[in-house]
């Protein structure tokens, strides 16, 4: 029987002396505004406007999308991001998890208690889930494994029925607020949710409510306890779940009021109640770690964070970002860090780490830090990175000088490539196949121009014309259209209402693919030719691509910040506008770190010294964050032992890890996906102890030669990085089994893959 501890407190009825905190939510206002922090002022940050274009004006603005924008109150002109962390609560029914890293959350909606249609809840369910209850797929090691959304404990209200509406406000980069109304006539939320990624409280802010903490699983509590006074004004209960998992919630009045710890008691043997009318903030937190546990959230009691704003600059190769909280109330702010942010943690606050660890659902085990700024620093950053091979393990010249027999072999190869280009068009219907079409001939124009010393005037004449269609933005078959619901250009062809076409593109999904190929492709032009950049809109279109995916502005009017890239998590999120129970998903991580390379190399073509900056610091970051949690080298440690043995994640959702693709589950896929295209910053993405774990376990001994299709030539070129000169071998055509033109993938080159083989230092050197 779960204790009944309330009504004996020691605690006395007493006006609550702590400062205030107001439940009005602080936002910036434009006249197209962004619910977004205070302005940056320093000058080497990297964060700074680009060019402020107006959007081109062959650009038209479709006035409504057709994913409705209602539960976001922000405002009719405000830009909301589409791929963040709590993207689930605005979309489909509302009831989808977040995840927060470490815990995940959920509007219950109605949810009945233990699975039945009995004590249904109204508020919002927290979880936290170790590895011993994840639930695993077939197969050893299984296929993929997930957070299961059960077990929970309910945030909620006496006063949230049927009738109860959620809404979100303050939707910003890093974090959103959560509101639950009693109805949808409502004025204020009853309770409100700061969501903040890396937060170690769920806090709930209760206006003018009778709080109410449930436990939704199969069990009761096990155990309550409690009250017990921490501070001026904070009152503290301990509970058991019905799982046996410890947990601590705080009660903090507001200022001024009246509050007695005697009326907070349970009711039945899975009901908290509160008293009504509360003014104040729950905060409920797991404890796995008993009474210094305990001692750390006793601590940070009574403060939270509700945003976060990014800065960042770069000093020679050295690159520091700084994550720097809002915080709310007096106590110091307790944070968690995922462990790529322990593993380049500022060495300043390496003494604010704690022994308090939870696990985060797919990105191993979060460590609370004492911090209201956190501060990481990457000491690697590929600013000597071109459009040729690079190794940052072989560094050389770039391109490579070959003696004459290579040369007259890739010359050769090229010649035969760029008359391919030209005799197959280029797609219309697809700004993902387009893209790639478009930065593969941008390249083949590199090679003749760098690597060949030939005459490139005449394929990059017929790239431009063929670029010129998508700028002009009238002959295509699905023009881009300025969306005014959420802020972005997205392809016409779901704009009547079918999320399918181009890979969902009208709805947000993986714009960092299908734009980063089109920003590359500009860069390379406007290197060969920088007078392309002052020619019509060519510079204001390219602008914004990046803007729609990379904007660098918090306070943009026409783009949410950083659409794709999630700075917290270290790498981009490809699902847009899609309700998902496993959160969003980076399926390829490759073009994700493609999109950042092309940013960084259309920084340094129209001279945005901080675009270069930034996209290089992106590559530095999504190194790190790759090869902490989806290339599983020998010894990874943050995804389950029973995994690990795949080598490679496959899809990292937000609380799923699946070894597969979207498409099927051949491990060609799985590598090819993540490899793709085969570029600049291949070796620098994929750590050497990957690569060599990756082909052993799939493709050595011979078992490449048995992939089909395109997928071998990019193992091939992913081979490079280990043996330059078999791979050479392959792509010359001197192999045994002599060459065949379907080994190259719709996005490559096979003289691109000479080249890069070459870099690498796997064809015959020139003198």
């Amino acid at each position: 029987m779960p204790s009944q501890g309330a009504a004996s407190s020691p605690v006395s009825k007493k006006k609550c002396c702590c400062l205030p905190i107001h439940f009005t939510s602080v936002k910036a206002s434009f006249s197209r505004k962004s619910a977004a922090p205070a302005t940056r002022t320093a000058d080497n940050d990297i964060f700074k406007p680009i060019a402020p274009d107006d959007l081109p004006p062959q650009v038209p603005i479709a006035q409504r999308h057709p994913v409705s924008k209602s539960a976001v109150v922000d405002g009719e002109n405000t830009v909301t991001p589409t791929n963040k962390f709590y993207a689930n609560t605005f979309l489909d029914k509302q009831d989808q998890p977040i995840f927060t890293h470490p815990y995940f959350m959920w509007w219950g909606k109605g949810d009945g208690h233990a699975g039945t249609d009995n004590y249904p809840t109204w508020g919002m369910h927290v979880t936290h889930i170790e590895e011993s209850e994840l639930h695993w797929g077939p197969g050893d090691p299984p296929q993929y494994y997930y957070n299961p959304h059960s077990e929970a404990i309910a945030i909620s209200a006496t006063e949230l029925g049927p009738n109860t509406v959620l809404t979100v406000d303050t939707a910003l980069a890093f974090s959103a607020d959560i509101n639950l109304r009693d109805s949808k006539d409502a004025q204020q939320p009853k309770i409100s949710f700061p969501v903040v990624q890396g937060m170690s409280f769920i806090t709930a802010r209760y206006n003018d409510a009778a709080p109410r903490i449930l436990c939704t699983g199969k069990n009761d509590f096990q155990n309550v306890s409690g009250p017990t006074p921490i501070g001026d004004c904070t009152t503290k209960y301990a509970l058991r779940d019905g799982q046996g998992r410890n947990w601590v919630f705080y009660v903090t009045p507001d200022a001024g009021t009246q509050y007695d710890a005697v009326h907070f008691k349970q009711t039945d043997g899975s009901t908290f109640q509160g008293p009504a009318s509360f003014q104040g903030i729950i905060q409920l937190a797991k404890n796995p770690i008993q009474q210094d546990g305990e001692a750390l959230y006793d601590k940070a009691a009574g403060a939270y964070a509700n945003q976060a704003m990014i800065t960042g600059e770069v000093n020679g190769t050295t690159g520091t970002y700084s994550l720097s909280y809002k915080k709310m109330g007096k106590s110091p702010l307790l944070m968690f860090a995922l462990p790529h942010h322990i593993q380049s943690l500022s060495p300043d606050l390496a003494s604010n780490t704690t022994k308090l660890q939870l696990r985060s659902p797919t990105k191993g085990l979060a460590t609370a830090i004492w911090t209201e700024q956190l501060t990481l620093v990457e000491t690697s950053l590929p600013l000597t990175m071109d459009f040729g091979p690079w190794n940052p393990s072989t560094p050389g010249p770039s391109p490579p000088k070959l003696s004459q027999p290579a040369l007259d072999l890739i010359k050769q190869v090229a010649d035969k490539d760029i008359q391919s280009w030209i005799d197959t068009p280029v797609p219309q219907d697809s700004y993902y196949f387009a893209g790639k079409a478009l930065a593969k001939m941008a390249t083949l124009c590199w090679i003749y121009q760098s690597v060949l010393n030939a005459d490139f005037s005449a394929p990059l004449a017929v790239l431009k014309q063929e670029y010129d269609k998508w700028i002009h933005n009238a002959v295509i078959q699905n023009p881009l259209y300025y969306d005014h619901t959420w802020g972005g250009a997205v392809s016409k062809a779901g704009l009547a209402g079918d999320p399918a076409p181009d890979f969902g593109n009208t709805f947000y999904n993986d714009h960092h693919f299908h734009y980063g190929y089109f920003v590359y492709a500009a860069a390379v032009i406007a290197s060969l030719d920088s007078g392309w950049l002052a020619q019509g809109t060519n510079k204001q279109y390219v602008n914004m691509l990046v803007k729609d995916f990379a904007e660098s502005d918090a306070a943009s009017k026409s783009f949410p910040f950083s659409r794709s890239f999630d700075w917290f998590c270290g790498h981009s999120w490809a699902k847009g506008l899609f309700a998902s129970s496993d959160g969003k998903d980076e399926e390829s991580t490759s073009e994700d770190g493609f999109a950042s390379y092309a940013i960084m190399m259309w920084g340094r073509a129209v001279g945005d010294e901080a675009m270069e900056k930034r996209g290089a610091l992106m590559l530095a970051i999504q190194s790190r964050a790759f090869n902490s949690y989806i290339y599983l080298a020998p010894g990874n440690t943050n995804q389950p032992p029973n995994f690990t043995p795949q080598i490679i994640a496959g899809i990292m959702y937000e609380g799923k890890v699946d070894h597969s693709t979207y498409f099927g589950t051949d491990p060609s896929y799985i590598s090819g996906i993540h490899t793709l295209p085969i570029s600049a910053p291949t070796a620098y993405l994929r750590a050497l102890s990957f690569v060599r774990a990756e082909w052993d376990k799939y493709f050595s001994e011979g078992r490449v030669d048995q992939v089909k299709g395109g997928w071998r030539g990019l193992l091939y070129g992913n081979y490079a990085v280990l043996d330059a000169k078999a791979a050479w071998t392959f792509f010359a055509g001197q192999g045994q089994q002599g060459w065949d033109d379907t080994w190259i993938d719709g996005g490559g080159s096979r003289s691109w893959y000479l080249v890069w083989c070459a870099g690498l230092g796997g064809a015959p050197a020139g003198e």
